[in-house]
């Protein structure tokens, strides 16, 4: 069984990560996610634990495993690690070696293990010099990007920005574990 870790960031997005937990899930990955504090504005744990049968983390300071030191042993333990939908806010952290939440830290503390990030955001926050050269800097250090597509966007523009479809996302994850 491969071991994944789904984060999930504060985007409209995020109500689609549900469906991504549900089908790996199904397809025979423990799932555990992690929710940021935004995304917990637009989906609850508890939706989460329910399609994975295991637990939520998103607090980095949760105090029920006083064994372990949970952000470490999730990314030790994890094959994958997927980021769907990921902010501008999650890929500026990580391209700055910032863990100030459970997401950010977990990220920061895996090693050689496939970390794959579908952005969703506004097209001009896509556009961003700034967020492109976070990008950059990433797929530097051997992340992946799962591209966004092009649609209408939350905000009532068209551009690209939208998190790239739930197909194409379990696709690249496969491939990057060689299912």
């Amino acid at each position: 069984m491969k071991h994944m870790i789904l984060g999930v960031t504060g985007s409209i997005a995020a109500y689609k990560a549900a469906d991504l937990a549900h089908r790996f899930f199904k397809a025979g990955y423990e799932v555990e996610v992690i929710l940021t504090n935004g995304a917990t504005k637009f989906i609850t744990p508890l939706t989460f634990r329910s399609l994975t049968q295991n637990r939520v983390y998103t607090d980095v300071f949760q105090d029920d495993f006083p064994h372990e030191i949970k952000h470490i042993s999730l990314a030790k333990k994890a094959d994958v690690v997927l980021i769907a939908p990921a902010t501008a806010n999650i890929i500026g952290k990580i391209a700055s070696g910032i863990g100030d939440d459970m997401l950010s830290t977990t990220i920061l503390a895996v090693r050689n293990k496939p970390v794959l990030i579908a952005p969703a955001m506004n097209t001009n926050m896509w556009e961003n010099p700034i967020v492109q050269e976070n990008i950059a800097k990433l797929k530097k250090y051997g992340y992946q990007f799962i591209e966004p597509k092009e649609s209408l966007l939350a905000c009532a523009t068209v551009g690209k920005g939208a998190l790239a479809d739930v197909e194409d996302i379990v696709n690249a994850v496969n491939a990057a574990v060689k299912l």
